[in-house]
């Protein structure tokens, strides 16, 4: 059997016709996949329906299950001010030919509005636009209205063909599924950010809880010491408080630098330097864990970085292995050198308990933590940001003494030009 004779609408269309058909229908049917941005999927939709329809305008109303009413989403071609189509104009179920289309699930193909009582003339009036004739197209997937396709004015042609209805029907039913996924997509995307937000929220006011909770502790006693002239416990109280105001200012200067993108200001730097100051932020938490440190930097010439910036990194990377070495017997080893190709290299290993494989791949996002509520999740993160923006890389594998090995690597020709500039 021909494919004409089982489907008779067929027999009109040429050859020409049949080509431009199948092909703006496989563009469509491409659109599935390729396209998961809802507003970039739309408009594409109605580009395709414009020109597959030979159309002088098109329009897309979606349907809002809530008020159970259609409106605007998109409009292309001469339809007027398209603006006030979007702002203005909702139909009710049954209301204009958009609303019979929706409420009967149907096809409507209007010939000559002028003659048609169901024709919503406040939306011409709205838009400064002249309907002659119009073919509105449900949209609907697995029995779920989405929304009405209509194609206007009919070019060189007195009205919309039988053959322009089917080919629509078929568009339409592709155009509905793709709308739907599209959505599907934004809607499992928006929960799973939701539900990021609300774990990343919930981890920092947990962390900070029990900082401020240490620090209230120890404000009491400072002004019971300050009461008593108890200087003994002044000393006993002070170095814990500022331990707490530390770790809050660390917080605090790890979400600017995550929230901020900025180029690097790079200068001429003495590494041995930076890490020595470094260090000394450390010394606190290094003599009460009695944690070993030794420091291997002896360039003898300057590299540029931006000084502030590998900071943060260094105190990001010594308080990681701080918190994973043992007390009494930690080790944390620091070197800096230049390799073959003239580029930093800056390492920080220690002999903790190392990072599990199935973690490597994680610990640089943001927010994602292996210290439960002792953690942010934020210092990795940073500094996986810091080192990007230097054009480097940072990387982690098991060091020497069996603990973590990060290791750094900042080009440095690229800052030398730019210097020379």
């Amino acid at each position: 059997m021909r494919i004409d004779e089982d489907i008779p609408w067929l027999r009109d269309v040429s050859p020409a016709d049949m080509r431009r058909i199948v092909d703006a229908l496989y563009r469509v049917h491409y659109l599935l996949s390729a396209v998961t941005d809802l507003e970039s999927l739309l408009e594409r939709i109605m580009e395709e329906s414009k020109e597959v329809a030979r159309a002088e305008a098109c329009s897309l109303m979606l349907y809002d299950r809530v008020n159970q009413e259609l409106y605007f989403q998109v409009a292309q071609g001469k339809t007027g001010d398209q603006q006030a189509l979007k702002s203005q104009v909702r139909l009710k179920l049954g209301q204009g030919i958009a609303g019979v289309a929706a409420a009967t699930r149907s096809s409507v193909n209007v010939r000559d509005v002028a003659n048609d009582t169901r024709f919503y003339r406040d939306a011409d009036e709205v838009s400064h636009f002249k309907t002659r004739n119009l073919l509105a197209v449900p949209l609907v997937d697995r029995d779920e209205l989405i929304g009405v396709l209509e194609v206007v004015n009919k070019i060189g042609d007195k009205a919309f063909s039988d053959t322009d209805l089917h080919v629509m029907e078929m568009f339409s039913s592709l155009a509905a599924t793709a709308i739907a996924n599209a959505r599907l997509i934004e809607e499992n995307l928006a929960s799973a950010r939701m539900a990021a937000i609300g774990q990343t929220v919930a981890g920092l006011s947990h962390y900070t809880k029990n900082i401020i909770t240490g620090m209230i502790g120890s404000s009491e006693l400072i002004d019971q010491g300050l009461a008593l002239n108890d200087i003994a416990m002044l000393q006993r109280c002070w170095p814990v408080f500022k331990r707490s105001t530390n770790r809050i200012s660390e917080i605090v200067q790890d979400m600017l630098a995550f929230s901020k993108t900025r180029r690097p200001n790079y200068e001429a730097c003495d590494i041995a330097h930076l890490i020595s100051d470094a260090t000394q932020n450390f010394t606190g938490l290094l003599a009460r864990k009695e944690v070993a440190i030794s420091v291997h930097a002896d360039l003898q010439q300057p590299v540029y970085v931006d000084s502030p910036g590998l900071f943060r990194c260094l105190l990001n990377l010594l308080t990681n292995s701080g918190d994973a070495v043992p007390a009494g017997t930690g080790k944390i080893d620091i070197s800096a050198r230049l390799n073959a190709d003239g580029d930093l290299v800056l390492e920080v290993a220690d002999n903790g308990p190392g990072v599990p494989q199935s973690d490597k791949v994680r610990i640089f996002e943001p927010f994602y933590s292996t210290k439960g509520s002792q953690g942010t999740g934020l210092g990795l993160a940073v500094t996986h940001k810091i080192i990007e923006e230097h054009s480097g890389s940072i990387s982690v594998e098991r060091g020497p003494d069996g603990g973590a090995l990060f290791r750094l690597l900042i080009p440095q020709q690229q800052p030398r030009l730019s210097q020379g500039e």
